[in-house]
């Protein structure tokens, strides 16, 4: 009974000598990667440093863009379609920045039109904050003439709130990696 104590026992003691192998094995790489995060982390700063402000600004747009897997294109510009003109031609269209409100995705847009006359473009507007979908605001305009014609580019600002609802919250992965390894 004795020896089959001390069988029992130096066995137990392989094992735990085993798995503390195992543990420092494993720290080691929590380390060696920890170190890594921590480089990759410094030379990511180093390029944000490098950009200009405008550059930074469209980054952190992609980014949300990135993030925000639930903004969907091919519905926006079904949405515009529908409230243009046949006579307004979009020019142009920016997203300044994506966001939700609740579990409503809006999305803030600068957007150009060329027409040949103001009233499209006012019939336009009207149809945009009349929609439930847009709300649209002119921002400014630029009379344009070439050989053959005479048209104006209209800009404006839409802030554009599509009817479907997110399914579930998005989470920010930078914040959620912001404590490291641990």
């Amino acid at each position: 009974m004795l020896g089959l104590s001390v069988a029992g026992a130096l066995l137990c003691f392989a094992v735990l000598e085993s798995n503390s192998r195992r543990d420092k094995e494993y720290q080691a790489q929590i380390d060696e990667l920890s170190v890594r995060i921590k480089d990759l982390r410094g030379k990511g700063e180093q390029v944000k440093q490098q950009l200009t402000p405008e550059q930074q600004n469209l980054l952190i747009a992609a980014h949300k863009l990135v993030d925000n897997k639930n903004f969907v294109w091919s519905r926006l510009f079904s949405d515009l379609e529908s409230v243009l003109p046949g006579s307004v031609s979009a020019s142009k269209i920016s997203v300044k920045n994506v966001y939700t409100e609740g579990d409503q995705v809006r999305a803030e847009l600068e957007f150009s039109v060329l027409a040949h006359d103001y009233s499209a473009v006012q019939e336009m507007i009207e149809r945009m904050n009349g929609s439930g979908v847009f709300q649209a605001e002119l921002r400014g305009q630029d009379l344009q003439k070439t050989e053959r014609t005479t048209y104006t580019e209209y800009s404006l600002r839409l802030i554009y709130s599509p009817t479907y609802r997110l399914t579930a919250p998005t989470v920010d992965v930078a914040q959620n990696n912001e404590g490291g390894i641990r």
